[in-house]
């Protein structure tokens, strides 16, 4: 019980580096390992990943970071667009000489992912895409244009409660409230014009994504919940579909943050799919 107690201190320590653009990142994991990039997602923080560090620290040497604006990194210089945050990667992945490395993704940081992926094609060794948005249709486009435009003009709180419900299962609201309001926590801890910014990315960023020319050609792996309603199963299955030789993996049950829910739902596929390429 003891080891334990320090072992889940040890995560909890911010062994935090800063970039020279102001980007908070850190370094878990043997220093000789495959390099892991993990992104995390729109209002979050790169202690999302928590729960799921021990397990992919034990082989590879994973790089957790804050998007600009977000948790403890400054906002970025230029107007926020897909291709400032896969520069921030490329920029973080030149700094720390870490060289090609394993990209995942969660929501907006899926579609990062393919944007380094687009734009720096030698910095990726693959592309794991996690509950990430592609083409939604005319009707829930302009939902999600509609969030995004009260995010720009009223900041990360205007539409937090109804992120919640999108995010948790019911049942999980009802039982745990200190996971929703951590989450709840990083978003109100974005820079307001940076959160506005990105929310705007994530939802005119995936028209871009979409059938891209070339074509993506990384081995790849994409997952979603079966009841996540922003990132459906179907957009999973497009997003394989448009990427050669891409897997596809349906987690039942959760919605969009069921990797907070039940983190080895994720992190075991996640670990088999790397293993193999």
């Amino acid at each position: 019980m003891m080891i334990c107690a320090i072992w889940a201190a040890m995560w909890t320590i911010p062994l935090v580096f800063r970039a020279a653009d102001d980007t908070a990142y850190r370094l878990d994991g043997p220093e000789d390992g495959p390099p892991l990039v993990l992104i995390h997602g729109l209002g979050l923080s790169s202690s999302l990943w928590q729960s799921h560090l021990p397990a992919l620290c034990g082989r590879y040497r994973v790089l957790s970071y804050d998007l600009y604006g977000h948790g403890q990194s400054g906002p970025a210089e230029r107007p926020l667009n897909l291709s400032v945050f896969a520069d921030q990667i490329a920029r973080l992945l030149e700094e720390t000489a870490l060289g090609p490395a394993h990209l995942v993704g969660f929501s907006i940081g899926g579609m990062i992912n393919r944007r380094v992926a687009m734009d720096h094609p030698h910095l990726v060794r693959s592309l794991v895409i996690l509950n990430s948005p592609h083409d939604r249709g005319a009707q829930m486009q302009q939902e999600v244009e509609t969030r995004a435009g009260k995010a720009l003009d009223r900041g990360a709180e205007a539409t937090l409660q109804a992120a919640l419900e999108r995010w948790f299962t019911p049942e999980f609201l009802a039982s745990n409230a200190e996971i929703p309001q951590q989450v709840a926590a990083w978003r109100l801890q974005a820079d307001r014009t940076s959160y506005g910014q990105s929310a705007w990315v994530l939802a005119h960023g995936v028209r871009e994504l979409i059938r891209p020319v070339p074509a993506l050609n990384v081995p790849s792996l994409v997952m979603t919940c079966a009841e996540d309603v922003g990132s459906t199963p179907q957009m999973s299955r497009d997003i394989a579909a448009e990427i050669a030789g891409a897997e596809c993996q349906i987690i039942p049950k959760f919605k969009h943050l069921g990797l907070l829910e039940a983190p080895e739902a994720f992190t075991q596929p996640v670990f088999d799919f790397l293993q193999r390429v």
